[in-house]
Formats: C-alpha cells, sequence, structure tokens
C-alpha cells in the first residue's frame, strides 16, 4: 500500500496503518491529529503521513507535531 501513518516518540517510530489511497490516508491522518488521547498523552511527539514507493524510499507529505 503506497501511503501509511507513523506516529514518533523519544524512543520509535510506529506504524499506525497502511492505505491504498491518499484520500483514506488524509482522513485517518486528521483524526490522529485531533484524537484527544495522543493529544494529552505526552510521549507521543508527531504523526506523519509518507507515500512509499516500490524501491523502498518514502517522502513525507504531511507532518503534526503535539505540544
Amino acid at each position: 500500500m503506497p501511503f501509511a501513518i507513523y506516529t514518533h516518540d523519544s524512543w520509535s517510530v510506529v506504524k499506525v496503518a497502511s492505505f491504498k489511497t491518499l484520500g483514506e490516508a488524509q482522513q485517518v491522518f486528521s483524526a490522529v491529529c485531533c484524537d484527544p488521547w495522543y493529544q494529552q498523552d505526552g510521549g507521543v511527539k508527531g504523526v506523519e503521513l509518507v507515500q512509499n514507493a516500490e524501491d523502498g524510499a518514502s517522502q513525507r507529505l504531511d507532518w503534526f507535531a503535539f505540544r
């Protein structure tokens, strides 16, 4: 699947989900950015939306940092 959402914290990067379409990925990305659990957790530093290429390369399409 060419699109994925990852969360970042002080220790690692965690894959949240993969999607076939950019539209689906953007909807979930927006939901994660607004989710109270992620906002209040304190350990999760950010979330990113990436596009994965077949050759293993990836490109960041969007990023959100929690405060």
